[in-house]
């Protein structure tokens, strides 16, 4: 099985890190890999470049065997696209392997306005991880793709390559990038939220408007 977990990470914190880590359990331990985005289609400019914001993700995982980053998004000119990457992925793992893509139920409520979004749950599986304040339209697209394609154990998703969803209660660490950033652009300390060597790292770069 093959797990991926994408974002703009901006910065990296810690309830992206123990998100990847209650996946990775469910699944009996697979390794997670952390797809930082290039461009994000979907909001305005980030508030660190793809390289600073991939070398905090370098310095947060140290230590845990169970996360990877992979980096072919930074790699890819233009704007960073979940059916090119999955589509790329595809082509590089068996025609049997499980392939899965991660993500939260606020960015999966606007899940038809993705490039390609009929496409995705045929290149993979997509597992939904309910974040706390967001719902999805029990009318809309994405509440009727989930429950027509949902299954009830993360087991079931071994079963085949792609074509199924779950969705996923983990406990949840309701930590925000918006807030770390503001936080750090106020001159208030982020401690906590992020790990030490990420904040440290923000520090020396000076990035997100201010001194910690």
């Amino acid at each position: 099985m093959h797990v991926i977990y994408g974002g703009t990470f901006d910065p990296v914190h810690h309830g992206h890190l123990r998100l990847a880590l209650e996946v990775s359990e469910r699944f009996g331990n697979v390794p997670v890999n952390l797809v930082p985005c290039h461009v994000p289609p979907h909001r305005g400019k980030t508030g660190a470049t793809a390289t600073q914001r991939q070398r905090l993700l370098e310095l947060a995982i140290v230590g845990e065997p169970r996360l990877h980053i992979d980096d072919r998004e930074l790699r890819r000119e233009g704007a960073s696209y979940t059916a090119d990457t999955l589509r790329q992925l595809r082509n590089e793992l068996s025609a049997e392997e499980p392939l899965v893509m991660v993500v939260g139920t606020d960015a999966f409520a606007g899940f038809d306005r993705w490039k390609e979004w009929q496409q995705i749950s045929n290149l993979a599986h997509i597992v939904v991880v309910r974040r706390p304040g967001a719902a999805l339209n029990p009318e809309g697209a994405p509440a009727k793709l989930l429950a027509e394609r949902g299954v009830k154990s993360a087991e079931a998703l071994f079963g085949q390559a792609s074509g199924l969803a779950l969705e996923l209660s983990p406990p949840w660490l309701d930590i925000s990038a918006t807030g770390i950033r503001e936080r750090i652009g106020e001159g208030r300390s982020a401690r906590y939220l992020a790990p030490d060597t990420v904040l440290a790292e923000i520090l020396r770069m000076g990035v997100y408007g201010h001194a910690l």
